[in-house]
């Protein structure tokens, strides 16, 4: 799962691959945190520190860059495995433009 500010635009392929993709990132996370043995795994252990990226963001009307790192499913989820499990609209609605307001969910 990357951000749209981790795609390479100069590269066709990879802006071809994210127009493409069906799935954004996921909100409702589920996360085993111990092995089948009941040990906690070192969830430390999954994080790519040399994963970082700039986004641009605004604060009070002024657009500015931003130094992210890694978040739960961009870097820190780094190297292990990971199920995705489509759930029903209802159940996960963001809003990301003043459009999805007007979606039958948001009424």
């Amino acid at each position: 799962i990357l951000e749209s500010s981790q795609i390479d635009k100069n590269d066709a392929k990879a802006v071809e691959a994210f127009k493409n993709g069906s799935h954004f990132n996921p909100v409702d996370l589920v996360c085993g945190v111990k092995c089948y043995k009941n040990n906690k795994f070192d969830l430390t252990r999954f994080v790519d520190k040399n994963t970082g990226f700039i986004s641009q963001k605004s604060k009070d009307g002024k657009e500015l860059k931003a130094l992210e790192l890694p978040g739960l499913w961009n870097g820190a989820m780094s190297d292990w495995n990971t199920i995705f499990v489509e759930v029903p609209i209802s159940t996960f609605n963001p809003v990301k433009t003043v459009n999805d307001l007007l979606r039958l969910e948001h009424q």
